[in-house]
């Protein structure tokens, strides 16, 4: 069994190959060529922290990938990281463990990051005036540095609760070539910005539908279990374009679930990104479009990007 710890993961990793891989792992997702299973997700309320255990074979590949990722929100203030995880690889033709992917929870990040980079190009505004993000940990930061793909937009507004994070993450972001400042609230976030990234664990809304300027594309990647919310739902439901990472996952506990349950989104009008991403075109359609990407995560994701590394 090869076993990689999170730096010699990061040795391997190629953000093309990975782009391409997850990319592709979208596509047979929609297509109906990945094996997988409902996601288990545990809540561990008194230590503000949740687990997800998602597994998905994707058709034609040699492994089938389980993952298992924890995310404990207070652990900043404990000296800790927020995330950690691993990726078990096992063989989909003779049952051997191929590999352990010891990655604290790195490679979490990088799918997700990368599928957000994916709806971006899809869904952003032709011109970006500047971007907000709601959030500023360890995956705001992977959304911005795959946001240089997409735009040439360097002006950032970023909101977070912990306004010593906020800082730092603007002291990172200019690493990257972007000018950020802090906001004061997630309004002023959104007031000054027409792509916004909401990467909080939030359980309650906290961008308003009022506050959303026209042209604005949102990518939402908080809602990644039950209970979760970013957005108020009459965001989704005015939408004038909702997309899902998985249509049947997004109407269950996604962030379009709220709007869904409520009867003011009819799941017919989501469109997978798997989908999209086959017919190679851009969804907007408008420049006064506000569009609406919800990224709960699916295990083809977690498959993709272990194939990535390890091929």
């Amino acid at each position: 069994m090869l076993l990689l710890d999170r730096e010699a993961i990061a040795a391997r990793f190629d953000a093309d190959r990975a782009l391409a891989a997850v990319e592709a792992g979208f596509i047979a997702y929609s297509r109906g060529q990945v094996q997988t299973a409902p996601a288990q997700n545990f809540r561990f309320a008194d230590a503000n922290g949740d687990c997800c255990v998602k597994s998905a074979h994707i058709a034609g590949e040699e492994a089938l990938v389980v993952k298992v990722s924890t995310g404990f929100y207070d652990n900043p203030s404990r000296g800790l990281p927020s995330n950690d995880g691993l990726m078990l690889a096992l063989s989909a033709r003779d049952g051997r463990v191929l590999a352990l992917l010891q990655d604290q929870g790195w490679l979490t990040t990088m799918r997700t990051a990368l599928a957000g980079r994916l709806a971006a190009r899809l869904l952003a505004p032709s011109r970006v005036a500047r971007i907000g993000m709601l959030g500023a940990g360890e995956q705001a930061r992977a959304q911005l540095e795959q946001l240089r793909a997409v735009t040439d937009c360097r002006e950032v507004s970023v909101w977070s609760r912990q306004p010593a994070q906020a800082a730092a993450f603007c002291d990172y972001a200019a690493t990257l070539g972007f000018r950020a400042r802090p906001a004061a609230d997630p309004s002023e976030a959104a007031a000054e910005s027409n792509l916004i990234i909401a990467a909080t664990p939030s359980r309650e809304p906290l961008l308003r539908r009022g506050w959303i300027r026209p042209g604005t594309h949102i990518t939402a990647l908080g809602a990644d279990g039950p209970g979760k919310q970013e957005l108020d739902q009459v965001i989704a439901a005015e939408a004038d374009v909702v997309l899902a990472d998985s249509r049947a996952q997004c109407a269950a506990f996604g962030e379009l679930s709220h709007a869904v349950k409520a009867g003011l989104l009819d799941p017919a009008r989501i469109v997978e990104l798997g989908d999209a991403l086959a017919r190679r075109a851009r969804l907007r359609r408008s420049d006064d479009d506000i569009t609406l990407a919800d990224l709960t995560g699916v295990a083809a994701q977690d498959a993709a990007i272990a194939a990535s590394v390890l091929g």
